[in-house]
């Protein structure tokens, strides 16, 4: 093919950046654009100039029937995200989704298995497998860089519950969950990813302060293996620009933090840990150009599979029930 043809799904505000993002990339074309909401049509438009001349479609498959595509990304409401992938595979279109992939491991399964069956790529579209610091710490682990791995922290904080009150991220039926399985699921995904790290028990504490969705997530995880972690997501925060991540990863023989841009590594038993030079990690790259370079047979496989997430909706899905009967629950089949 001369270029992978897109069609985007969803022309809210990640949706324009995916545009914007492949509009970057010279063996892809936009074909077509799907909201319902023709002021989110308008307002792209508006945004993205170059979309100006792109057909816009306010339903799916009047689009699947439009425009001949050959991948399409999902950035519709999280509770649409499955339907919207199912048609998409359906009609013979890799698929790229934005996170927090699909509603539930039961859905996430059932997705992957049609994938599968129809031949088609499908992954989600998170971008941290492809940010230099995270490739770096990943590649330290797998080479046994910092030992076997014992312990790790990962923290975030944003000002979620503030930036969403009356929007549908807080409404459990669009959103399908609330902080933990919006900007929390980039947490809990890039901690099992870079670590390689199966949990198999979770101790959640989860506050919905007032909403009718998780906001604060304190959870407590043991892996196969031994290792034990935890992940603290707080929507609540007051007084922090953007999003605030903090991680840490232990192993026998070093220690590596990564604080907002920051890599420190203590290999060996070192008396304090020094900062990786950045000549050492590589530039960022994209999920969108990311998945272009896969379908074109460039690449082997995306950047984060699909299977990556279905291993967050497991540990999410779990934190949730712990919370509920408050006490630790399993992961094992």
């Amino acid at each position: 093919m001369d270029a992978v043809r897109v069609l985007i799904v969803g022309m809210g505000g990640m949706g324009q950046e995916h545009a914007r993002r492949l509009l970057d990339v010279p063996d892809a074309r936009i074909v077509g654009m799907v909201d319902p909401s023709s002021a989110a049509i308008a307002a792209a438009r508006a945004e993205v100039p170059a979309l100006e001349e792109v057909p816009a479609f306010g339903d799916l498959y009047e689009a699947l029937h439009g425009v001949p595509a050959d991948m399409a990304v999902i950035v519709s409401l999280h509770s649409q995200h499955l339907t919207h992938g199912l048609a998409c595979l359906e009609a013979g279109l890799h698929v790229l989704m934005e996170k927090p992939f699909v509603a539930g491991s039961v859905n996430a399964e059932r997705l992957i298995a049609y994938a599968q069956e129809q031949g088609k790529l499908l992954a989600v579209s998170y971008q941290r497998h492809l940010e230099g610091p995270y490739v770096y710490l990943r590649e330290l682990v797998a080479s046994g860089g910092l030992g076997r791995i014992l312990a790790f922290s990962a923290y975030q904080s944003q000002q979620w519950l503030a930036g969403t009150t009356g929007t549908w991220r807080q409404d459990p039926e669009k959103a399908c969950g609330g902080q933990l399985n919006d900007s929390g699921s980039h947490l809990l995904d890039v901690i099992l990813w870079v670590t390689g790290l199966s949990p198999i028990e979770v101790s959640a504490v989860i506050d919905n302060r007032g909403t009718r969705v998780d906001i604060d997530s304190a959870l407590a995880v043991r892996c196969e293996g031994g290792a034990i972690g935890t992940f603290t997501v707080v929507g609540s925060a007051v007084g922090i620009d953007d999003v605030w991540e903090d991680i840490v990863i232990h192993g026998d023989r070093g220690t590596a933090f990564y604080r907002r841009g920051t890599l420190l590594v203590a290999r060996d038993g070192a008396a304090a840990p020094v900062a990786v030079p950045p000549d050492d990690i590589v530039p960022d790259g994209d999920p969108d150009r990311d998945f272009v370079e896969v379908i074109l047979g460039r690449k082997a496989e995306p950047a984060a599979p699909a299977w990556c997430g279905l291993a967050v909706a497991r540990l999410t899905e779990a934190a949730w029930e712990s919370a509920r009967r408050g006490c630790a629950v399993s992961l094992m089949a």
